[in-house]
């Protein structure tokens, strides 16, 4: 027994748990390929288009912290079931819109609805599971979910999109919603708020999101209005102000939603570094990837989902187990420098990637390098992130790297994006055709997501301590070079 739920209910409860965030990373995926659909329906430009992914993220990464700490507050089981209501209604939004505004708006709720849900999820579990190993059985299940998901994601949007339309890949996310919300009312325990409710950073949430937003909005816009104008310069440092704001605010709140201290310590600080660069290559990949696909080798969305399953099943291969046992034998630094690096060798592929390519010989290498680098690096950063911290600090480490990672997915595939439209749009006011001048944006994105990779994969190599399983922090402490 373990909170009241014997032991058959809590592994139910896991499976729920697991299918509310199931809903969560579906949504990170499914959406790539239905993106040229929607481009095509509602208007969007190449630009705009990318507010379709960053509205969602922008809202995820700057509430996931916030989430976790209103779990803290009115209870943890409340505030999952609150994130699963709110999320599965913004999908309806979502699946109902006929306007770029009012779909992006959706977007962004359903970030927020999704942060909370993964914020408390974790925590749920681990009270759900307080042996060391039904915990660690219970977290390799949810890991497998994790990395599973982006396989289901790509798939049934390829083929929600293609056998009826875009607008059902968040319309399918409705069952699901009902179907886990009642779940949870069934099998979750009332656990007990844990914090003082006075004791919540929402000007740090406040001004760390609209720092980004406004930042990400700046560059998503910058080509239109000039790099140089008065308009960019102006948003550019106002997010700059907010951001100083929220380092000022989070040095002085008592309980800050980023403690600040957590830099100081090498593998935290290096693990969010890495997660910054890291993501801004694997979100420009999976967008750029699809519309590469669809508008230049003319792939159904169907065919763009098939294309991205060697990389998604490899990741999910690697989270169910393998990458933790490469962890185990090597440490943490190895595998993080190595997936780092075999990922910046997938983007290389793809920036040579020619417009009339083929699937065996321009894109599944390209896919399978991907998947290979993603499956053998997620977990060692998440790792390297709480490897120094005290372990009643590890969740907040956790969602501080998450944080930081959705926040340089944003960010980096805004820049990216931006820097690729503005490539095709100079070369095609110079005369080149509009097939090769949208292929060379294309790889301008590409090869920047590639040094993003390798840039962390040297920092990973450079500065990541590392420790064997057997040997405690205090000892790692006194091994030089590592």
């Amino acid at each position: 027994m373990t909170h009241g739920i014997d032991e058959r209910k809590r592994w139910v409860a896991l499976m729920v748990l697991c299918l509310g965030v199931l809903m969560i990373v579906l949504d990170t995926t499914i959406v790539n390929v239905a993106l040229p659909s929607i481009r095509a329906d509602l208007r969007f430009t190449e630009t705009s288009l990318v507010w379709v992914v960053n509205a969602y993220m922008l809202t995820f990464g700057g509430f996931l912290l916030l989430g976790g700490r209103l779990g803290d507050l009115f209870g943890h089981r409340r505030l999952f079931l609150l994130g699963i209501t709110v999320f599965t209604l913004a999908s309806a939004a979502c699946g109902l819109a006929n306007s770029q505004g009012i779909l992006i708006i959706a977007r962004a709720v359903q970030g927020l609805g999704g942060a909370v849900v993964s914020a408390v999820s974790l925590s749920l579990i681990m009270n759900l599971f307080t042996s060391p190993e039904d915990r660690a059985k219970a977290m390799g299940i949810y890991g497998f979910v994790g990395g599973g998901g982006g396989s289901v994601g790509v798939l049934l949007g390829g083929l929600l999109t293609s056998a009826l339309s875009w607008h059902w890949i968040f319309l399918v996310n409705l069952p699901i919603g009902v179907a886990v919300y009642a779940g949870c009312v069934a099998l979750l325990p009332k656990g007990k708020p844990l914090a003082d409710r006075a004791k919540l950073d929402v000007a740090g949430a406040v001004a760390v999101t609209a720092s980004l937003m406004l930042a990400v909005y700046a560059v998503v816009h910058g080509n239109e209005a000039g790099w140089t104008s008065l308009q960019t310069l102006l948003q550019l440092g106002v997010a700059v102000a907010l951001l100083i704001a929220f380092l000022v605010i989070e040095s002085r709140v008592s309980h800050p939603l980023m403690p600040l201290h957590m830099f100081a310590l090498r593998n935290v600080a290096t693990a969010n570094g890495v997660g910054v660069l890291w993501a801004a290559a694997l979100f420009a990949w999976f967008f750029i990837s699809a519309l590469y696909m669809q508008r230049l080798l003319n792939y159904s969305a169907m065919q763009v989902g098939l294309a991205f399953l060697p990389a998604n099943i490899i990741m999910a291969v690697f989270s169910l187990g393998l990458s933790a046992r490469l962890v185990m034998r090597f440490g943490i630094r190895a595998p993080l420098a190595l997936g780092l690096l075999l990922a910046a060798l997938g983007l290389l592929v793809f920036a040579r990637a020619p417009a009339e390519g083929a699937l065996l010989s321009s894109i599944v290498p390209g896919m399978v390098l991907m998947g290979l680098g993603a499956g053998v690096a997620f977990n060692p950063v998440l790792l390297a992130a709480m490897s120094d911290v005290a372990p009643e600090e590890s969740g907040l480490a956790s969602g501080v790297v998450n944080t930081s990672f959705m926040m340089g997915g944003a960010l980096g595939l805004a820049i990216l994006a931006s820097l690729a439209s503005a490539r095709t749009e100079a070369l095609t006011a110079a005369g080149v055709d509009t097939v090769s001048a949208l292929n060379s944006g294309y790889h301008l994105a590409f090869l920047l997501g590639a040094i993003a990779a390798l840039i962390g994969c040297v920092l990973a190599a450079a500065f990541v301590r590392t420790r064997t399983p057997q040997q405690t922090p205090a000892q790692q402490d006194r091994i030089s070079g590592m």
